[in-house]
């Protein structure tokens, strides 16, 4: 159809273009003057102007029909990726919550972390498909259909066929301006051709006013279709670009606690400390019953030696040493109780004897950080 309708235009501005030479070659004889040739050259450029409003109108049409069936189409697609993203957020969740490890619970707190990120993210994703239907889809979707449009595009249709019957009323009045030369004293013929032409001008009049009111009405509706699609098109981006930044903040996040689980799987054992331990011996009891336990066997004494603490361990009394990854430690008593006595950075306290290892052969330069 539309290269039907082309193929009429380009015969009907022929046909024109035939009349106005027509016109021009009979304009001296007293038969449409100069001022029908201005009036048509007038008209030819606004049957151009609608010509170009027309297709301008009609591609702004079909690519807001182009966006409403991407973003509903998006849509649709999104919704099963938000139904298939919560189905698998409530089985990590379940996986989570059930705790069934029998080593530990990291993958579990891993997975309730996976779970409540996933949700969030799916939260959003629904809160972005929702924006996309009622900023984008819908108000493009009521312009498409809409009236403004439509009467817009049916004035410029009843333009063109206005157009096209003063077209062969032009031929006409041709016709009857040859049959007067040809006759000069027929009145009859003078009578129809004085008829001719006054329908002729008032067709081009109503003509005129048409396409005025035509060529205003599209100009009215292709600037609302670029306004309100660039508004559409911005109102999508920032909807996305919203959506993205919140999800990669909640990724981000997510990161940093299943991260978090991994360092303590791969970090090395940390000695148990029996909650019912007794706490150290105080110095009062060391020097005073300390001495004649030594030969129950309820101490074991070990003689002086250098340690190096493979676990930190922070002090809970003043009689207990702060101890870090890496320093010696000067033992000089052990008890049957797990505590040993010592001297690290020159502080004697207390500390548990699990968290340091026995070195034999000790850097000078070690030794003397001990003291």
């Amino acid at each position: 159809m539309d290269a039907i309708r082309k193929q009429a235009s380009k015969l009907r501005e022929q046909v024109a273009r035939q009349q106005q030479a027509v016109l021009k070659q009979f304009g001296a004889g007293g038969y449409g003057g100069s001022d029908n040739v201005v009036t048509d050259e007038i008209e030819f450029q606004l049957h151009q102007k609608l010509e170009k409003l027309y297709i301008s109108t009609r591609a702004g049409k079909h690519y807001q029909r182009d966006i409403v069936r991407g973003v509903e189409g998006y849509i649709v697609t999104g919704s099963k990726q938000v139904e298939i993203g919560t189905k698998l957020s409530e089985d990590s969740r379940k996986y989570g919550g059930e705790n069934t490890c029998t080593s530990g619970s990291t993958l579990c707190r891993a997975a309730l972390s996976f779970a409540r990120a996933h949700a969030q993210m799916e939260k959003e994703r629904g809160n972005l498909l929702k924006a996309l239907g009622t900023q984008v889809a819908e108000p493009l979707r009521a312009m498409v259909v809409g009236a403004p449009l439509e009467d817009a595009r049916h004035l410029a249709q009843r333009y063109d066929r206005m157009r096209q019957e003063a077209e062969a009323q032009a031929i006409e009045v041709s016709k009857r301006q040859a049959k007067v030369r040809e006759m000069p004293g027929n009145a009859e013929s003078v009578m129809k051709l004085e008829a001719a032409e006054a329908k002729l001008q008032d067709l081009k009049t109503n003509m005129a006013i048409l396409g005025k009111e035509a060529a205003a009405a599209l100009a009215a509706v292709e600037a609302q279709q670029q306004r309100l699609t660039l508004q559409r098109i911005i109102a999508m981006v920032e909807a996305e670009r919203a959506y993205h930044q919140i999800v990669l903040q909640i990724l981000d996040q997510l990161e940093g606690e299943v991260i978090s689980e991994r360092q303590r799987i791969e970090a090395p054992p940390t000695p148990s400390m029996d909650n019912n331990m007794p706490p150290p011996p105080s110095y009062e009891e060391v020097n005073g019953v300390y001495a004649s336990q030594t030969h129950n066997g309820s101490t074991d004494s070990m003689g002086y030696f250098l340690g190096e603490v493979m676990f930190p361990y922070s002090a809970v009394s003043e009689v207990e040493l702060n101890l870090s990854v890496g320093d010696y430690v000067v033992v000089r008593k052990v008890t049957n109780n797990g505590w040993a006595e010592g001297e690290c950075k020159g502080k004697a306290g207390w500390f548990p004897f699990g968290y340091i290892e026995r070195r034999e052969r000790v850097l000078a330069s070690k030794v003397a950080e001990v003291f």
